[in-house]
């Protein structure tokens, strides 16, 4: 009878004996409801096998049992029922509860309603779980079944349709089954449509983007590795340009792309996941697309004098780059053993790059007043105010997000964030092998990895690269490492993508071109992920 209690009038008309139990009177002066906290509905639901008083506002859903009135008529005696409360904007499901037999796929007796919420784990993993609330009126659950959706359809960013890319070569192949077996289930329990493409080759997902019609959708999601993540975003962005009318080959001021972007980790690297979630798990990922979690985030141009190269979020030259070219050159290899082999090949062969570098500063000078930190060089400058420097080079990074990852917990760029509209330089000089190692082991642990005095950094807005050209036995040698020097093509590691260019490349920021869903990484917990590689 309790179950099936059609609310609270439906509860006085009750058999004799269900009437004398009572619900434990409200306090006589209540303070007044906040904004939100108006009750829109009250009844009865049975919930973990209790009757329980529910309320529904705009913004929570609470409970509690109902306890007995004392046989003695003393209310001091009475337990006090212990309220439970589920946040509204935590919820991203609700759905009618029926019994159904084998086979039946509608109809089926009524047993209630079930709310699908978000919840935190430690970690900054994100999980799902059901509440049940049990109730036999086909009308008491039908009506709070449309308040219930009406408050979820009211949430912003919430998406309702998607276009999903799946790559299916990424990592151990494993990117297909993580989204039909992880993250599609998701997406049909938040009723979010989806149109799927599994990406047959390089480039595929771009030429889709630049022909399909994006104002269908609330977002794009790449199911894949950093590279593949990288493709879609640059496409993304060609689109947006392209439907502005701007000329794809010379963009100054991009324009923001049009939807936001949602990685689902399943590649070798994930460093833009991790960036976003704290942690490599394609639920949380899911569930922050779900809850439209979204974070505006700075994007880089790549560009020749001639032409645009790739929109990107991160880019290395020199050490990175090259072990990047080395293991695409052994694809065939495991993608672990590959990695490996890559990264002790290029560090047994290390030689550095000469360049000529010219950057654009951002801030005033500035001493980072943490112990044992090197002093970060920042500059207030004008359009004209550049700076140069020559010389040998072993690695140089362009960063306009953190970089976290497995092998730097703290990020590849620490100093920088997703959104504060500049970019991390870091130049690591010419120096001896064992002080190199040095260096890279410190991105493993919680050291400041450029207090050495090979290692400058600078915070900037416009970065110039002009490789130079190795002349007689160092040439010989460099094109036993590095293939492409030998046709005059220098190796960019961009965002995982292996990019090979010749003449000189300038990379601009541009403040928040892009949304992706995800949250702040100041707002995660700190990683305690460790790597044990070097």
């Amino acid at each position: 009878a309790q179950a099936a209690a059609g609310g609270a009038a439906r509860f006085s008309a009750a058999a004799p004996e269900e009437r004398r139990r009572r619900v434990a009177p409200l306090p006589a002066a209540a303070p007044p409801a906040e904004a939100g906290e108006e009750p829109l509905l009250r009844g009865i639901f049975e919930i973990s096998k209790r009757s329980c008083d529910v309320v529904l506002s705009a913004r929570r859903l609470r409970w509690s049992p109902i306890l007995p009135e004392s046989p003695t008529g003393d209310s001091s005696t009475v337990l006090q029922a212990q309220e439970e409360i589920i946040e509204m904007k935590d919820v991203f499901s609700v759905k009618l509860k029926r019994r159904r037999f084998a086979g039946q796929k509608n109809g089926g007796a009524l047993l209630g309603i079930t709310i699908f919420k978000c919840l935190n784990k430690e970690g900054n993993k994100l999980t799902d779980c059901a509440v049940h609330l049990n109730n036999l009126s086909e009308d008491h659950c039908q009506s709070w079944f449309r308040h219930l959706k009406e408050i979820l359809n009211g949430f912003q960013n919430r998406p309702k349709s998607l276009k999903v890319f799946v790559n299916p070569s990424s990592h151990k192949r494993e990117a297909a089954h993580v989204y039909y077996e992880q993250v599609a289930p998701l997406f049909r329990l938040a009723d979010i449509k989806t149109d799927v493409t599994v990406t047959e080759y390089e480039g595929h997902a771009l030429a889709v983007l630049k022909e399909c019609e994006l104002q269908a959708f609330d977002g794009v999601v790449c199911v894949g590795g950093d590279g593949s993540v990288s493709e879609v975003a640059h496409g993304l962005l060609l689109r947006a340009q392209i439907d502005a009318g701007k000329d794809t080959d010379y963009i100054p001021t991009p324009v923001r792309a049009p939807v936001p972007l949602g990685v689902i980790p399943a590649g070798t690297t994930n460093i833009l996941a991790h960036t976003l979630y704290g942690i490599k798990h394609a639920v949380t990922a899911t569930l922050h697309i779900v809850m439209g979690h979204i974070q505006p985030v700075d994007v880089c141009t790549f560009s020749t004098p001639s032409k645009l190269l790739r929109f990107g979020f991160s880019a290395m030259f020199g050490f990175g780059a090259r072990t990047l070219a080395l293991a695409e050159k052994h694809r065939w290899m495991p993608s672990s053993q590959r990695k490996d082999f890559a990264f002790i090949k290029t560090l047994a062969d290390l030689k550095p790059e000469e360049c000529e570098l010219s950057f654009l500063p951002l801030q005033i000078p500035q001493e980072d007043s943490r112990e044992n930190d090197r002093i970060t060089l920042l500059y207030l400058g004008s359009k004209d105010q550049w700076h140069k420097i020559q010389g040998h080079f072993l690695n140089v990074s362009i960063m306009a997000i953190p970089c976290l990852c497995s092998m730097a917990p703290r990020g590849l760029a620490p100093n920088t964030r997703l959104n504060n509209g500049s970019m991390a330089l870091i130049l690591v000089q010419n120096t001896s092998r064992t002080e190199f190692i040095k260096h890279l082991k410190r991105y493993a642990s919680v050291k400041n990895q450029f207090n050495f005095p090979f290692v400058e950094t600078y915070t900037v807005q416009e970065v110039k690269v002009q490789p130079r050209p190795k002349n007689g036995l160092d040439a010989k040698e460099n094109t036993h490492l590095n293939p492409a020097s030998a046709e005059g093509n220098y190796p960019w590691n961009i965002d995982g993508d292996l990019i090979k260019e010749a003449s000189e490349v300038h990379i601009r920021v541009h403040p928040q071109l892009i949304n992706l869903y995800g949250v702040d990484t100041d707002d995660l917990e700190s990683s305690q992920a460790t790597c044990n590689c070097i």
